[in-house]
Order: C-alpha cells, then sequence, then structure tokens
C-alpha cells in the first residue's frame, strides 16, 4: 500500500484540464480493518524540522506578494522582511548570501531580477507563478543532497504542460506584462513557456522616480515520458535587465539627488538550462542532472551623471557554471530509504574592474583585471529509518565538498558535513523532533576572482576557506485537528571562518542588501557570528473558513566584535531584528470572490551612522558619489520597528471557454512611514552648485535627509484572462 496524499492546494478553471503528479510513498499494513484520515500538513524523513511547503494558492492570491515567490515566503516563521522593496530572502538572523534554490532539481543561482552579484537579493522575482506547483522551502535540516547553504534551501516543483491541447494565460500585472503557453508537442511530450516584459520604466518616468528600470525574462520546461521507467524533462529560465537613471528630472529632490549621484547604471543577462533524466525501478530510481547557468554584469558610474568626466565605475564581470549530478534514491527490504550520489561542475568567473576608492585618508584606484577556472566535486548520502512501529524516525546524513580553488579547499575532509535528525511521535497528533548539522558554503565568485593590478588572487593569498556552519534545531510538532497545524522550534546557528573585511574591519555577515555587488573586497576566513532564538507557527485551512498563517520569530544575530573601539565580545548584525509577526488569512466567498490580507511587524534593524569627518572631504565624496560609514561605530544605532498591512480582492468570471481573474492589491494600507536611517548629501547654492566649507577648502557642506520610509500606499490592478 501507500501513506495517504493530501494536496494544499490545486487550481482549477473551467479553461483547461488540470493533470498533476503526486509523488507516493510505500507503507505495509497488516490488519483486518483500517479508515485513513490524511492531513494535508505533510512530513519529512529527512527534515523533521525547519520544512515548510507552499502550495499554488498560497503563491498566486498572496496579499502584497504580487505572485512573486520570495514575497510569499515572507509569511513563514524565521524570515525577515525590510521596508526598502528589495526581496532579499534573509532566514533565521543569516544574510541574503546564504542561500539556495532548485528548479525541478536543477541548481538556479538567483531568483531576481536586478540581482546583487555575489548574493541572492534584488528587486523582482524571475520565476513565473504561473509555473510554480509547489515549493519547498528548508530553513534547517538540509537534505544531503542539497548543498552550498548556510541558512536555507528553496526547492520548487513545477506544473507540466497540458497533455489534451493548447492553453494559453495572458496577465497584466503591477509591473508587468505576461503571457504563458502550454500544450502538447508529441503523444509523450508536453511544454510549458512564458515571457514577460515590465513597464517599470514607463511608470516610473511618469510619477518621477530618479530610477528606470526594464527587465525581461523567459521561462519553459518540456517533459517526455519515454516509457513508464524513464523520462526527461528539459527546462530553462532567463532575464534580461537594464538600470538607467532618469536624469531629465526637472528641480530634483534630495532625495531624489542622493539616488541619482551613487546608483550606476546597469546592465546584466542571466540564465540557466537544465536536463533531467530520471530512470524509476520498482523500489529505486535514478535522477541525472545536466545544467549551465550563467550571469552578466555591467555597471558603469560617471561624476555628476557627466559622460564627459572619467568614469569612477567600469565594471564588467561574467560567471558561468556548469554542474552535472547524479542521484539514487532506494526503499531497502527493512522500509529504511537510501539516497546517495555525488556532482561535478566546471565553473568560469571573470572581472575587469575600474572603481575610484579612498581608504585611510587617500585616494587609491581599484583597478584589475582576473579569471579564475575552477572544478568543484562532491559526494553525498543519507539514511533513514523508522523504529518502534513508526513511532521513532531517524535520519543520517553526510556530504563533503570541494573544488579547485586551494589545497585546503580541495581536500573533501576539510568540508565534511555531517547531518542527524530525529522525529519522536509521542502520540497520534504529537511529534518531537530535533536535528543537529554542519553546512558550508562556497563563498562567492566575486571574492574568489577579487585580484590585484598584476593579477595575483588576493583571497587566494589570505587562504580563504569554504564558510561554516553549525546548526541545532529542536521542537514540537501539534495537529489539533485535521486542517491545523502547530509547531515551535529553537534554533543556535553558530558561524565559523566567516569571510572579514579587511578594508572596514567587519564581518562581511552584514552586507549584501544593496544593490551592485557583494564580496569584491580582500577578506581573511576569521570572522565568528551566531544567531539563535525561536520560531512559532499556527497553520490552518479553516479558521472561520480563513486560510491562516500566523508565524511569530524572535532572533538574535550577533558577530564576533574584532574592533577594540565597540565595547562588548559581540555585536549585532544587519538582521538582528528580535522580533517578527506575520499574518496571512485569504477566503473564497460566494459568487467567486476571494479576499486575502497580510499583516508584518518587523523589529527595528541595527545600522552604522555615517562617517561624517570623512564624508566631507571633497576627494573622498567625489569618489563614490555618497557618504562613508563610521565602522568604529558598526551598528551602535537601531531604526524603529515596522509594521505594514497589506490587502488583496480577486473576482473570478468561468466562462465556457475562458476564465478572467480580476484583482486588486494594496500594500501598506494604513500608509505606515517606516524608520531608515538618515542619509547625507552635498549642500547646494541657489545656482545648483556645491557648496565648500568656507572655513575649510578641502570639504562640502553636508546636510542631512531624514530617513523615513516614505509612507506610501501603493495600489495596484491586475487581468488575468485564461483560455
Amino acid at each position: 500500500g501507500f501513506k495517504p496524499y493530501v494536496a494544499s492546494s490545486v487550481q482549477i478553471t473551467n479553461a483547461r484540464s488540470v493533470f498533476i503528479e503526486i509523488e507516493l510513498e510505500e507503507t505495509a499494513v497488516e490488519i483486518e480493518g483500517v479508515v485513513i484520515t490524511a492531513s494535508p500538513f505533510r512530513r519529512s524523513e529527512e527534515s523533521p524540522v525547519s520544512l515548510q511547503r507552499i502550495g499554488i494558492a498560497e503563491i498566486e492570491k498572496n496579499p502584497g506578494g504580487n505572485r512573486d515567490i520570495s514575497r510569499v515566503i515572507q509569511s513563514l516563521p524565521g524570515v525577515a522582511s525590510t521596508p526598502a522593496y528589495r526581496n532579499d530572502v534573509i532566514v533565521r538572523g543569516g544574510g541574503p548570501s546564504e542561500n539556495t534554490f532548485y528548479l525541478d532539481g536543477v541548481e538556479i543561482p538567483n531568483i531576481n531580477h536586478f540581482a546583487t552579484q555575489g548574493a541572492s537579493g534584488g528587486s523582482v522575482g524571475i520565476i513565473n507563478a504561473d509555473f510554480i506547483r509547489e515549493a519547498n522551502f528548508y530553513s534547517g535540516a538540509f537534505p544531503a543532497s542539497k548543498g552550498n547553504s548556510l541558512s536555507s534551501v528553496l526547492d520548487f516543483r513545477q506544473i507540466d504542460g497540458n497533455s489534451e491541447r493548447m492553453k494559453y494565460k495572458a496577465a497584466i500585472g503591477a509591473s508587468d506584462l505576461a503571457l504563458t503557453l502550454d500544450g502538447p508537442l508529441t503523444d509523450n511530450t508536453t511544454f510549458i513557456f512564458s515571457a514577460r516584459r515590465s513597464y517599470l520604466q514607463l511608470l516610473f518616468s511618469v510619477i518621477g522616480l530618479p530610477f528606470l528600470p526594464t527587465y525581461n525574462d523567459f521561462q519553459f520546461k518540456t517533459r517526455t515520458r519515454i516509457d513508464e521507467h524513464n523520462e526527461i524533462t528539459v527546462l530553462g529560465i532567463g532575464a534580461i535587465d537594464q538600470f538607467s537613471l532618469n536624469t531629465g528630472l526637472k528641480n530634483p529632490t534630495p532625495s531624489q539627488r542622493y539616488i541619482l549621484n551613487y546608483v550606476p547604471v546597469n546592465t546584466q543577462w542571466t540564465y540557466t538550462t537544465g536536463i533531467v533524466y530520471k530512470h524509476f525501478r520498482e523500489k529505486s530510481f535514478d535522477t541525472w542532472v545536466l545544467s549551465r547557468n550563467m550571469l552578466n554584469n555591467r555597471q558603469t558610474k560617471f561624476p555628476e551623471n557627466d559622460e564627459t568626466q572619467e568614469k569612477i565605475l567600469d565594471y564588467l564581470s561574467q560567471e558561468s557554471e556548469n554542474k552535472f549530478r547524479y542521484e539514487h534514491d532506494r526503499r531497502l527490504n527493512n522500509g529504511s530509504k537510501l539516497n546517495i550520489g555525488g556532482g561535478i561542475e566546471y565553473s568560469r568567473y571573470t572581472n575587469q574592474t575600474h572603481r575610484a576608492f579612498f581608504s585611510n585618508g587617500a585616494l587609491t584606484p581599484i583597478d584589475y583585471e582576473s579569471e579564475l577556472n575552477l572544478f568543484g566535486w562532491s559526494l553525498f548520502g543519507q539514511y533513514s529509518k523508522t523504529f518502534f512501529n513508526e513511532k521513532l524516525n531517524a535520519s543520517v546524513g553526510l556530504r563533503a565538498d570541494a573544488n579547485s580553488y586551494s589545497s585546503s579547499m580541495g581536500n573533501l575532509l576539510n568540508q565534511l558535513s555531517p547531518r542527524l535528525s530525529a522525529s519522536y511521535e509521542l502520540n497520534n497528533d504529537f511529534w518531537v523532533n530535533f536535528n543537529v548539522g554542519r553546512y558550508y558554503q562556497q563563498p562567492p565568485y566575486t571574492m574568489l576572482g577579487y585580484a590585484l593590478s598584476n593579477g595575483t588572487l588576493v583571497n587566494k593569498s589570505n587562504s580563504l576557506k569554504y564558510i561554516q556552519s553549525d546548526h541545532i534545531v529542536a521542537g514540537f510538532e501539534w495537529l489539533p485537528n485535521i486542517k491545523s497545524r502547530v509547531t515551535l522550534e529553537g534554533f543556535y546557528k553558530l558561524y565559523n571562518i566567516y569571510p572579514f573585511s579587511v578594508t572596514d574591519s567587519i564581518s562581511i555577515a552584514s552586507k549584501g542588501a544593496d544593490y551592485g555587488t557583494f564580496g569584491d573586497e580582500e577578506v581573511t576566513s576569521s570572522a565568528k557570528g551566531r544567531s539563535y532564538g525561536m520560531e512559532l507557527l499556527y497553520r490552518s485551512r479553516d479558521v472561520f473558513g480563513f486560510n491562516t498563517i500566523v508565524a511569530y520569530t524572535m532572533v538574535w544575530s550577533d558577530s564576533e566584535n574584532a574592533n577594540p573601539t565597540i565595547s562588548g565580545n559581540w555585536v549585532p548584525t544587519a538582521w538582528d531584528n528580535r522580533h517578527i509577526i506575520t499574518l496571512t488569512a485569504t477566503r473564497s466567498f460566494k459568487k467567486n470572490w476571494d479576499f486575502g490580507f497580510k499583516w508584518r511587524f518587523v523589529g527595528g534593524a541595527p545600522y552604522t551612522p555615517w562617517d561624517l569627518q570623512t564624508s566631507e572631504l571633497i576627494s573622498a565624496w567625489d569618489t563614490q558619489g555618497r557618504g562613508y560609514l563610521d565602522y568604529n561605530r558598526f551598528n551602535t544605532l537601531r531604526v524603529g520597528s515596522f509594521h505594514q498591512l497589506d490587502i488583496r480582492i480577486d473576482k473570478m468570471f468561468y466562462l465556457s471557454k475562458w476564465t478572467l481573474n480580476l484583482y486588486a492589491d494594496v500594500q501598506n494600507v494604513y500608509g505606515f512611514a517606516g524608520e531608515q536611517p538618515d542619509n547625507i548629501i552635498v549642500r547646494l547654492d541657489e545656482n545648483g552648485n556645491k557648496m565648500i566649507n568656507p572655513n575649510d577648502a578641502s570639504r562640502y557642506l553636508l546636510d542631512i535627509i531624514p530617513g523615513t520610509g516614505g509612507g506610501t500606499i501603493l495600489p495596484s490592478v491586475g487581468i488575468i484572462l485564461e483560455f
């Protein structure tokens, strides 16, 4: 027999037939009769803690989510959000560079447009929600087959194309136009394809914003069922992003001038393609994954955006990865489960950088070209078994990663990652869960390839190592009824050999949530850090008819203090929010109406004040067009708490051969103006010229721009037509 399965949600319309694939687990039952009632909350043998599953309905109609998975997961415990309108994935006090993403088993390096190279954040998600069937979000207890992550793994499962006839879906959303089509290619092959283009550049120009972004993306998947034992999936996803500045603004405000003065013009393109072959046997299956991804990132900046002057930034970088992974999954005769495999990859990174740079009171330009060719390899295995009539489930895993960057990184034993999970069922609806593990992540290519003008790799000379994090997670799970779930988890994460910025004398753990690049600087593998706290989750399919998620996270995130001018052994990171609360509820009403709301509260984050003495210097300011942070007072200040209410209303129209969905979404309904750090800008005279300090001709006069979130209410409407 098989264990029962209940899908959390299945999207059905009269415009198309719906085909879903369900993976069932075998079980043995030797009794005369049984009545089985299945719960929609599935459990994992390898990850009994820190795993949340997100269904299509929670993605499609998430209030304030704009069908963007990076915003949808902000409803889950442990995930922080910021009022800066970015899609940084910040999990359990870890930075936005500590996450890994998979699409039908293919690893993808980034899921956002206008990506921060070296991290995971950006402004808008690349993945089209029309493709997603389910997303598995791991904030810990990572399976051994999923490597190169310190804070989270987001594993997407995509739908298949329609096997009967061609179907079409057109959407006009808050920021883009989208077209999706799917159908059969042959008797045993289906496909789904989408293309999207934004109209933000036109919209932002009309309303007078200082930046003008334009993005395009595509996504496709084909699946061929060769026979009942073999199948091949081919998929791809890509984006082209152009970020220009609205230099034609008349009489720009101080806030607009601040953005125009320092933000570079940016052009990016990225893609990932992959082939997944699966061979099924009676009690096992094999998976072969071959993939390639590439990123091209170009940034330029002229002083005052005057192209007649010499550039203060000219940056061109490319990253490419070619990967192969093999996995074997087997159910053994004693009911246990085995997963073993390994992978190899070849990566190439190039960088051409010219950047004006001011440090230690002097202008020291950074000019270098570097090329990095890297081979990597990995081995992994995980064994899971139940005991005491399936009361106790235990899973032990081991993973090892290495690459050719250095002799230290090339030794698999130096990156040995053991992990152990256990879950004990106290009664039919209550479990005690536990996980402990050590995880490693390769530093970003921007860090590996940072070089001197003669091409010497600086951080290789500094003996850069893999980043290490040890996790301990324990908690319980309670199912008060078939439609509800309560979990309480405590976690402790200890970071070791974390990159330490030589220039700023801080751990880079607090960086990565700004546009541009992350990691392209000299570092040493000497920093330590920690994050710890607890999470409480209540999830129900029916609270007065509402599908409800209530999540509370209490988290501390610190780095070891290496600056003698700052008191204490630990200093908070930028992700030390302390308290995070989200309440998300959606409900369907009569006559095909849907309503949902999401309220979130995020405790104030630490920040570093400006170094006014350095920022006033003309030579320093003109180097980067903005101020300099005072790292001797690193994260000694804290902004106020942030909270926001988002709502969404949908109306569905079902006709004979097509379906129309109209929706309205309003973010920040009550116009809360979140506090942000103050900015500084050079004062102008009545003729628009920069004012020099009359008492010191080497310094500008500066003005302070008060840091407020603006309190902007963001309404939007959308149309989705399916036929």
